[in-house]
């Protein structure tokens, strides 16, 4: 465990040292969250290279960690060495002064992010519970997903998977980002227990997401407030479902507050009544480790998107003015003050990279690595980018602005392309999906039987109808500035085309583009409940009433987990054992055959499968009828079965509860093969080769 703790240190200081390369202004706060995000994607990232031809060892994990050790090269360059000790020094003044003097600002912000930090820490420690010899999950959302997770995890940790393969689709290209995985991987070789690689990776992650939502919106609104809103709507997100609370308070005899120790249902997603948005935590963070992955990095990017951009008054108004040669200033902006410089603190100074060069190369090499950390992600980085990018040269009228427009953006591009082309061409050459199952005209997302608008307007509350009235809200001038508004429009576009066409087989999953509609929408809903909040008493108690509204179904859907109402088991003590006993007799690359259901003990081994759970598989695009038939045929015992093994090379054969359920299991054709393991109602045969 020491070791996996070190690791996470390591990557989360190389990367944040990395930052000051980049990004001249930035809090130590706000350093330490991009730090780790972009730290854990180079980590991931060179660690599969070398265990692409070492294989996943201490060497591999001890090289990797090496190299993340390279920024400290950095302190030698005075002008980084004397920031970083600014900036310790000034967060050891700030705590001192907060815990001696403490005021009311500071002391508000202390009590937020303790809250939020206890929340998601109670809330990932509930994806994967360890109870009686069995696994559970706090999550129904995460019945499905646990399970491949861990298939995906174990593959790499103790099944050889390099280069990977889909581990629930035997002979299949690895087409799931799963640099997540990979990373929690990474951690269960240096000693980790499969709880502990998840947990960790997901809670630094749901950490370093906030600290980069609230400098996102603090960079584009200049509202302090905003910025500490902005993460609150994120991960309590929700739509209109807590008006159902009302009528389940009616029914239950112990009114509110015993309703609110037993919730029965969740109030952002369920099976009927087209509630189908979900929360971000329960039904995305949670389940879809990819993009937790790949959010914190995204949001990371569109902030050096906005800083490369701004102009000369903006950027004085935002703390990185000033005169003088090498005078470094303090400036308090909106309650967060930032160490700035006016000159450039590069340390390539062979390299014609202006201050906003380095931000666009930097955002462009973070974009490189999304394709296997989370493909929806960059797909959303560069069209949103590009229509970015022509919007801003459009709107520009001086031609040196235009030709450094070109410039700052043909870095990005070309620094993302030149990583992501080669990922890209990894993870779908040989590709067994068919791409025809993922692009399909379809209206209004997974509106169903529901009105269009009705539907939007229950699953998000008042999202929608708060950015039209921050958008159109104007006193002196407009409440969201015109380049504000620039910056916001291409993202709309992540809510129109998911409401044109799907993107997947499985329609709901348009959602991964859908939140970053969502997400960059936070930002002017902030904006207008901090300037609400500012304007005097009834309007501070409309911004709480839109707050509570805003937050309040996500809210009762994470407490009914956190609060332990749920539990649902994944495998009990007999599947863990015959897990155990797959490890320890079968070699790493054999194919165990099982029943094709959600949580086979198989997928706690990472061995090989014929097939996993036909669910995922045909949301992944590939055709699993010929496998399904080929499996049934061979429980069967019937004529073919010999054939079905020998051609789909089988190795071993698991019978359990999943398989009698699933399918007639023929004991007597079973009788034939070696036994070599055995747990409860599991038994693991050995094929033998001929």
């Amino acid at each position: 465990m020491f070791f996996s703790i070190l690791l996470v240190l390591i990557a989360t200081a190389g990367g944040t040292l990395l930052n000051y390369l980049y990004d001249e202004d930035a809090p130590l706060a706000a350093r330490l969250c991009t730090g780790a995000c972009t730290g854990f994607a180079l980590f991931a990232l060179l660690a599969f290279l070398f265990a692409s031809a070492l294989g996943l060892n201490q060497t591999t994990l001890a090289l990797s960690a090496l190299a993340l050790l390279a920024p400290l090269a950095l302190l030698t360059r005075p002008k980084i060495k004397d920031r970083v000790r600014e900036d310790f020094s000034y967060l050891l003044t700030g705590v001192k002064r907060a815990i001696l003097r403490p005021s009311g600002r500071s002391t508000v912000y202390f009590i937020f992010y303790a809250l939020l930090s206890v929340i998601l820490w109670l809330a990932f420690d509930r994806a994967m519970i360890e109870r009686d010899g069995g696994i559970y999950t706090g999550y129904v959302n995460n019945l499905g997903d646990l399970p491949f997770h861990l298939q995906a995890i174990q593959s790499f940790a103790r099944s050889a998977n390099f280069p990977p393969e889909d581990p629930t689709y035997a002979g299949a290209r690895f087409a799931y980002p799963f640099m997540a995985d990979f990373l929690s991987a990474c951690l269960v070789k240096a000693g980790a227990t499969l709880r502990q690689a998840i947990f960790i990776v997901n809670f630094v992650l749901a950490i370093a997401l906030a600290g980069v939502l609230n400098r996102w919106t603090l960079k584009l609104t200049r509202e302090r407030i905003a910025g500490l809103i902005a993460p609150a709507l994120v991960f309590l997100s929700g739509g209109l479902g807590w008006l159902l609370l009302f009528a389940d308070v009616r029914k239950n005899e112990g009114g509110l507050f015993s309703l609110l120790t037993n919730l029965q249902h969740d109030y952002t997603i369920m099976g009927a009544g087209g509630w189908r948005w979900g929360n971000s935590i329960t039904t995305l963070l949670i389940t879809q480790r990819s993009i937790l992955f790949g959010l914190p990095l995204a949001v990371t990017i569109f902030t050096q998107w906005w800083l490369a951009n701004k102009k000369e008054g903006e950027e004085r108004e935002e703390g990185n003015g000033g005169k003088g040669k090498g005078k470094k200033k303090k400036i308090k902006i909106e309650g967060q003050q930032e160490a700035v410089t006016s000159n450039s603190l590069s340390p390539f100074p062979l390299l014609p990279f202006s201050t906003s060069g380095r931000r666009m190369l930097a955002a462009g090499l973070m974009a490189g690595v999304l394709p296997l950390v989370h493909a929806h992600s960059f797909i959303v980085v560069m069209g949103t980018g590009g229509l970015t990018a022509l919007i801003l040269f459009l709107v520009e009228k001086e031609r040196a602005a235009r030709m450094n427009l070109v410039r700052d953006w043909g870095l990005f591009f070309a620094s993302a392309l030149i990583i992501a082309v080669p990922e890209m061409w990894f993870a779908t050459h040989g590709s067994s999906a068919k791409a025809g199952m993922f692009l399909g005209w379809e209206f209004g997302w997974d509106h169903g039987d529901e009105n269009v608008l009705w539907f939007w307007l229950k699953n998000t509350g008042l999202v929608i109808p708060l950015i039209f009235t921050a958008v159109l809200w104007r006193e002196e001038k407009y409440l969201v500035r015109k380049r504000m508004l620039l910056f916001y429009l291409p993202f709309t576009l992540c809510f129109i085309a998911p409401n044109m066409m799907k993107m997947a087989p499985w329609v709901w999953d348009n959602i991964k583009v859908l939140f970053y509609w969502f997400v960059a929408s936070v930002p002017l809903i902030s904006l207008l409940l901090a300037h609400l909040w500012r304007k005097g008493a009834f309007p501070r108690a409309i911004s709480i009433v839109l707050f509570i509204a805003l937050t309040l179904a996500g809210a009762l859907d994470v407490w009914r987990v956190i609060s332990g109402t749920t539990e649902f088991q994944e495998y009990d003590a007999n599947g863990v054992a015959i897990a155990r006993k797959i490890l320890e007799v079968t070699p790493e690359r054999a194919l165990v055959l099982h029943a094709p259901t959600y949580n086979p003990p198989v997928f706690l081994t990472g061995r090989r499968s014929l097939l996993g759970y036909t669910g995922y598989i045909w949301a992944h695009g590939l055709d699993y009828s010929a496998r399904e038939t080929d499996i049934k045929s061979i429980y069967a015992g019937g004529a073919g079965a010999e054939e079905a093994l020998a051609r789909n090379h089988v190795d071993y054969i698991l019978v359990g509860p999943h398989e009698r359920s699933y399918m007639p299991v023929n004991d007597a054709f079973l009788a034939r093969f070696q036994k070599v393991g055995e747990a409860g109602e599991y038994s693991l045969y050995k094929v033998a080769r001929r």
